[in-house]
């Protein structure tokens, strides 16, 4: 019965456990959680240094990103049902340690092929990290006081996260070399192991469902279809071949999955799961966030960079006002709040916050300064986007079963992944172009060029304040008043 004692923790109620251990293991947690959101970005930063010092193509720098996102987002769901299945503590190591070798992997690589290959790795025990840590969470903080807390940090972290790659990113490629950019996981993930061996507790395993294979198959091959083809379409055009066919053929196949997820006796990802209105509006809210908030990432960097002349550190700098303001909103107001009133009022006030930092966006010109013309934007920014991260997490996984806790943890990094992919292709076809429409009539000059490139900076702003619109709309429609559903599980184990 070796295998027993890895999952089963002390005697007690669920979460409840005594002392500090619990916000020990927040800490571990969060990390792990850092660790795999800054990728995001953090590699981004290192991308041009890297294809210099590699010498491959644009092309090449395109697979580098999609690969991650492929494994990542394909497999989530998978990795969500494995950690209910073996253990979330057991798959919360495993994807820890993958992820770090992985990245080892892919600092040492001496070409392409073999960074790309790294970085689908680390793509796929990500995978199998992110849910796992965030349903660790969810058993572990059954208490809604507690668990707004620890929400409201978690969020913070989650929303934060890409902040904080990019100004690490800037550090250590100047610095050091672009390879810390991957090595710097190896340093988070022996810190976050040893903290996990020592803190975390799991529960033993009540029922070992058998692992529905149609649908792991399904939902793969869709969302490898979708992501595919979304990435295509920001190089290759929306109606290229090579973008279309992945992208109807992988509707087609998640719409399948559905179908799959209806008639067997076990299935990947219970409908049950979705269908809640928190849980599902959290989903929804969550996934067009993701979307609008690569306006902020992507096109703003570009502004830093390309108007303001900002330094890759620099442009890190510049992003902390918004990751305090992130935190200070999600650990105060999204954390105290959220266990009183529920996501309801907070989250379309948040969306509604964020729209107006992006709106405010919208007035960079030419000879903006950082000061009066970035600055106030992000730390409203910051402010609105604290308010969605901390109460749609705690809200994705509050009422669900905990056998059912992996998967719905792996749903919000699921429709995160593919809020973003979409929200990536479409504001830079969107950008492509609002600029080509500015140049159109016009003699090119440095000057006309320089305006028709911040043109389209404003099209994204502006679409990004839609996005934002948006999630203000359907978190208020599909959110139910009042306080979250308590943990359903807490009383069985309060009765032991």
């Amino acid at each position: 019965m070796s295998t027993a004692t890895e999952v089963t923790r002390p005697s007690g109620p669920v979460g409840q456990d005594t002392g500090d251990g619990r916000w020990w293991s927040l800490v571990v947690l969060a990390m792990a959680q850092l660790m795999v959101v800054l990728d995001a970005t953090i590699v981004n930063i290192a991308l041009p240094t890297a294809q210099t010092d590699l010498g491959f193509s644009d092309a090449g720098r395109q697979w580098v990103v999609t690969g991650y996102a492929l494994a990542f987002g394909s497999l989530l769901l998978l990795g969500g049902r494995l950690s209910d299945f073996f253990g979330r503590k057991r798959m919360f190591l495993i994807g820890l340690t993958g992820f770090a070798l992985a990245s080892a992997l892919g600092g040492a690589a001496n070409g392409i092929e073999m960074l790309i290959f790294a970085r689908a790795l680390q793509g796929a025990f990500g995978a199998a990290l992110a849910p796992a840590a965030l349903s660790l969470l969810s058993t572990t903080f059954t208490e809604p006081a507690d668990r707004g807390k620890a929400f409201g940090i978690f969020g913070a972290i989650s929303g934060a996260g890409g902040a904080v790659g990019l100004l690490l990113g800037g550090v250590l490629t100047e610095y050091l070399s672009w390879r810390w950019c991957l090595y710097v996981n190896l340093v988070i993930a022996v810190v976050a192991a040893i903290g996990a061996l020592r803190k975390l507790q799991d529960e033993a395993i009540a029922n070992r469902d058998r692992i529905d294979v149609p649908g792991a198959v399904a939902a793969i091959a869709g969302l490898v279809g979708l992501v595919f083809g979304l990435g295509k379409a920001e190089t290759d055009g929306w109606t290229a071949p090579v973008t279309l066919i992945p992208m109807i053929g992988g509707v087609l196949v998640l719409i399948a999955f559905v179908f799959i997820e209806l008639r067997v006796p076990h299935p990947l990802l219970p409908l049950r799961v979705v269908l809640d209105r928190n849980r599902g509006g959290s989903y929804l809210s969550i996934g067009i966030a993701g979307a609008g908030m690569f306006g902020i990432f992507l096109f703003l960097t570009y502004y830093l960079v390309s108007f303001l002349g900002f330094t890759p550190i620099r442009t890190g700098l510049a992003f902390l006002p918004m990751l305090a303001s992130i935190m200070l909103s999600a650990t105060t107001l999204g954390a105290l709040l959220t266990p009183k009133i529920g996501p309801r009022p907070l989250v379309p006030v948040g969306a509604l916050i964020a729209a107006a930092g992006m709106a405010w966006m919208t007035r960079l010109d030419l000879d903006s300064s950082y000061a009066s013309g970035v600055l106030p934007g992000l730390i409203v920014m910051g402010l609105g986007l604290g308010l969605i991260f901390a109460p749609t997490q705690n809200a994705a996984t509050s009422g669900v079963d905990h056998h059912d806790a992996g998967v719905a943890s792996a749903m919000i990094n699921t429709v995160q992944q593919i809020g973003g992919s979409i929200g990536t292709a479409l504001l830079s076809s969107f950008a492509a172009s609002a600029a080509t429409d500015y140049l159109v009539g016009r003699t090119p000059s440095a000057l006309v060029q320089a305006q028709a490139q911040l043109s389209s900076y404003h099209t994204v702003f502006w679409w990004s304040v839609g996005f934002f619109l948006l999630v203000a709309l359907v978190s208020a429609v599909t959110f139910r008043s009042g306080p979250l559903d308590v943990d359903p599980d807490a009383p069985k184990a309060m009765a032991h």
